[in-house]
């Protein structure tokens, strides 16, 4: 049980037998945890950036990162990477600007909107990065087929051996994999992370509904 919940207890104890708490002295508590959750929302996701970025230049000097260097892919790579940068920006920008306004408000409605806000904000975070993993996978398999002469000349063998269909078969079966195990690996961190402080901010919400009662 934690210290909000002992707060509660408390409150709805008779006052005969123990100091009653306000009104205020709950709300306190609850907009405490709410600005903590949302300043660990905001500080795991700039953490999470850094990681990728870490992750992305630790790779830059690989084989397979050099050899698609080689390719011309520029001009498609640079706006997607430019617009990435300005959305997840945009998504700190939120969760920083959240996280001041709770920190500050003195209204149980006001705080209510709030933590539905942040809640529908990480969301369209966890969703962009999701969606923004299978467009970039999609680009680099477009400028692969349209540039890369090794895998051009693979693809020509296999039609020319009459096993064009297998080939695209199983690079199809393969990039699903790859996608499904990446996809599924971020939702996991996802769920164990923002997952269990939306589920802490939705527990402050409800007591919310219930001062409000």
């Amino acid at each position: 049980m934690d210290e909000l919940d002992l707060l509660k207890k408390d409150w709805k104890r008779s006052e005969e037998a123990y100091p009653k708490l306000s009104y205020n002295d709950i709300y306190k508590m609850i907009l405490k945890k709410s600005s903590s959750i949302v300043k660990w929302i905001f500080i795991i996701s700039l953490l999470e950036f850094i990681f990728w970025t870490v992750i992305s230049l630790s790779l830059k000097d690989s084989s397979s990162m050099k050899h698609f260097n080689e390719l011309d892919a520029d001009y498609i790579l640079i706006p997607l990477s430019i617009i990435g940068y300005i959305v997840l920006g945009y998504f700190f920008f939120l969760f920083f600007k959240n996280y001041r306004t709770i920190s500050v408000i003195d209204n149980a409605k006001v705080l209510m909107e709030n933590i539905l806000k942040t809640r529908r904000i990480v969301k369209q975070y966890v969703a962009f990065n999701l969606i923004f993993l299978i467009i970039s996978t999609l680009v680099v398999l477009f400028i692969e087929f349209d540039q890369d002469q090794q895998l051009i000349n693979k693809i020509e063998q296999a039609s020319a051996n009459g096993e064009a269909f297998k080939f695209y078969a199983m690079f199809i079966i393969t990039v699903v994999v790859f996608l499904g195990i990446a996809v599924g690996v971020l939702l996991l961190f996802y769920w164990l992370v923002y997952g269990i402080l939306l589920k802490r901010l939705n527990k402050n919400y409800r007591e919310l509904k219930k001062l409000e009662v």
